[in-house]
Parts: structure tokens; C-alpha cells; sequence
């Protein structure tokens, strides 16, 4: 089973969402912080159910992936504060959702944004391992 999951589906109306410019440099500014020392529950009971939910359509809605799944969330939490991790779902939602006048490249190369995507993916192959 491939747990990796962002938590958040795409769909047209994300897509067409355009956050502005503004937001782009709140997001840049907060990953400026650098890595956080993730607290032992930060992370709101709606997030953790939306992972699960989302994980488990995306491994077959079994009893199976519900126990994997819930697994790998309370591992990223352990892994990565909640901050981090919305910054990294934001980044890979606009990453994923394209842009108007090429702010896609805005979430691609700059190396806090780099820093924090990988940060997550570092916490979900570490769910990998522990939640077999």
C-alpha cells in the first residue's frame, strides 16, 4: 500500500481558486521560519479525518487502509507540526492547481518551499516504514 496522501482532492473549483499575491508572500515569509519541532497534538481532529478519508478512497476504503491511514497521519503529526504541514499542502495544492501569469514557478523553485514539500514527503515515506 502506497500511503503518501496530501489530504485535500483537487477539484475544478480549487483549480480556478487564485489565493493573490499576497498570499504567496505570507506563505513564503512563514517557511522562512524553517523547521519546527512538531508538538504531540497540534493537528485538528477535521485534518486528521480529511488524511484518513482521502488515503482511504486513494487505497480501496478498506478496514485495512483505515488502520494504515490513520497510522500515517498520527506519524507525519509526530514528524511535523501542523503549520508545516498545511504550508506544505498549500504549496503542493498550487503547485498542482497551476497559475495565472506563471506564479506556478513561484511554488516550485524557491528552496523554502523546496524544504517544506520535502519535508512531508520525508514524514510520509517514514509512515511508509512504520505503518505496514
Amino acid at each position: 500500500m502506497n500511503i503518501p496522501f496530501t489530504g485535500r482532492q483537487q477539484n475544478e473549483t480549487d483549480r480556478a481558486y487564485d489565493p493573490g499575491y499576497a498570499a504567496i508572500g505570507l506563505l513564503v515569509l512563514s517557511l522562512a521560519a524553517g523547521p519546527v519541532q512538531a508538538a504531540d497534538n497540534d493537528y485538528p481532529t477535521s485534518a486528521r479525518a480529511d488524511y484518513v478519508i482521502g488515503c482511504m478512497a486513494a487505497n480501496g476504503n478498506t478496514h485495512e487502509a483505515l488502520l494504515k491511514c490513520s497510522c500515517a497521519i498520527d506519524t507525519i503529526a509526530s514528524l511535523m507540526t501542523y503549520s508545516r504541514y498545511e504550508q506544505a499542502e498549500t504549496a503542493l495544492s498550487l503547485q498542482a492547481g497551476g497559475g495565472v501569469g506563471g506564479r506556478v514557478g513561484l511554488f516550485r523553485d524557491p528552496p523554502q518551499i523546496k524544504a517544506v514539500i520535502e519535508e512531508l514527503h520525508r514524514a510520509q515515506a517514514e509512515a511508509n516504514l512504520q505503518c505496514r
